[in-house]
């Protein structure tokens, strides 16, 4: 990652011929906020004087203690390769402050630091992620609004002229390195109009941050290309949902702590440690990797979505699997993440219930080589393997029992996404779909 002083910022600015900044930030649900400022304003912005109201952000604050502080992290700066050549548009990612100048508790990216200074204390130096996100690419129709049209029918790793989302794609990925993004794979996934991008990985909050760019070049691409790229996690029915595998890894300075030669497996107790907890915390956190009512209808047996909590260093069919690259490269991929998730809360919780597997010096459960999709419900039971909660209202319950969730959390990120996340889920459960219809208009 780049480390830039003012003056760097300044000449950039000036050479690329920038009129205007984006302040950036998200919110408690993942979604990306801004404050977009002249360039004229640019000294305030870099002196960490541009103020905001926080009481009209989700989750934020009371209107009575509104006033925020966006403090730019200038390592994050970057010019977005799609605006126009006179007055491009540049932007910061911000960590938001109270006015008393405090990291504000309800910031997601305030909040991951406040959980990586607890990994430091144990004596590790970085938390890595590498993100696999999904995606689908749909028509638009004549008023510019998304429709369930897939604009191909491909299937995993096809190529053109069977996948017609090449060429979308093939410009993301152009737009994200000219970005500074290392792109690792592109690819179609497995249901039509499906698609995957993945970059390397980064230490956890440049990862977050990528996350977070990475959806909003996607978008804005994509409607270049007369499409709406969708992160939503099933939004077709009988087709594969999209995921976003978490690969990820702890250092102690240069070395992986995941590695471990002398083993069979080449993984060391903190490895196992680290995976332990995540396996016992994973239903208490599945409300916030897997935040939506959506999220519940990908989470279920037959389109290799992991439903079912176990590991496994073979067979794809487990919550966690271990790659089976070495060395450097151990890691540890934890595939019920979507991509729906705050990727800042994400990795919070997953980091969290680590160490807590190492703290405790807990050991996972023995490692399942079968494929469990097959397996009947007595042979899992024998197994000693526990099914992902089957919607967002048991996740939210399992949430409030788990203590470890919701420290990663913190009390005000806690209370208020739990809040809103109830309201979500009564809305869904009160409103008539047209399934119900359909099933019962003419039988009763």
């Amino acid at each position: 990652m780049p480390k830039y002083t003012k003056e760097d910022i300044k000449k950039m600015i000036e050479e690329k011929n920038v009129s205007f900044i984006r302040l950036q930030f998200t919110d408690i649900l993942g979604t990306i906020k801004n404050v977009e400022i002249p360039v004229s304003q640019l000294d305030k912005a870099l002196d960490n004087k541009m103020m905001f109201d926080g009481s009209s952000i989700e989750g934020f604050v009371r209107i009575e203690e509104s006033d925020m502080y966006l403090y730019p992290d200038l390592n994050t700066f970057v010019v977005f390769p799609w605006t126009a050549e006179k007055g491009k548009v540049a932007r910061f990612i911000c960590d938001v402050y109270t006015a008393k100048g405090e990291p504000f508790a309800g910031d997601p990216r305030n909040n991951l630091k406040r959980i990586l200074k607890k990994m430091e204390d144990l004596g590790f130096t970085n938390f890595n992620l590498g993100p696999e996100p999904e995606f689908f690419l749909f028509k638009l129709d004549e008023r510019g609004e998304p429709t369930l049209e897939v604009n191909d029918h491909g299937g995993y790793f096809d190529l053109a002229p069977t996948d017609l989302g090449e060429n979308c794609r093939r410009d993301i990925v152009l737009e994200l390195e000219e970005m500074g993004f290392e792109i690792e794979a592109s690819h179609h996934e497995v249901a039509p109009g499906q698609h995957e991008i993945d970059f390397k990985y980064a230490d956890a909050i440049t990862a977050c941050d990528n996350i977070q760019t990475f959806k909003l070049v996607v978008k804005t691409i994509a409607r270049k290309h007369g499409l709406h790229a969708t992160f939503m996690p099933k939004p077709l029915y009988g087709e594969a949902g999209s995921g976003m595998h978490f690969n990820v890894s702890l250092f102690k300075g240069k070395e992986n702590a995941f590695y471990d030669e002398s083993t069979e497996m080449g993984l060391s107790q903190t490895a196992m440690q680290f995976m332990a907890g995540v396996l016992k915390h994973v239903k208490g956190f599945t409300a916030i990797t897997n935040p939506t009512v959506n999220s519940y209808k990908r989470l279920v047996p037959g389109y290799e979505a992991p439903c079912y909590i176990a590991w496994s260093g073979q067979n794809r069919s487990p919550l966690v699997r271990i790659p089976s690259s070495r060395g450097v490269s151990t890691r540890i991929e934890v595939r019920s993440v979507d991509p729906t998730a705050n990727p800042y809360l994400a990795m919070a919780v997953i980091l969290e219930a680590g160490l807590d597997g190492i703290r405790n010096e807990l050991t996972p459960p023995a490692e399942v080589d079968r494929n469990i999709y097959v397996m009947t419900e007595e042979e899992r039971e024998e197994n000693g393997i526990g099914s992902l909660p089957g919607n967002l209202d048991d996740a939210l319950l399992l949430l409030s029992q788990d203590k470890v969730a919701q420290e990663a959390l913190g009390r005000h990120i806690y209370a208020n996404f739990k809040e809103a996340k109830d309201i979500e889920f009564d809305m869904y459960r009160t409103t008539v779909h047209q399934w119900e219809r359909d099933q019962y208009m003419k039988m009763y």
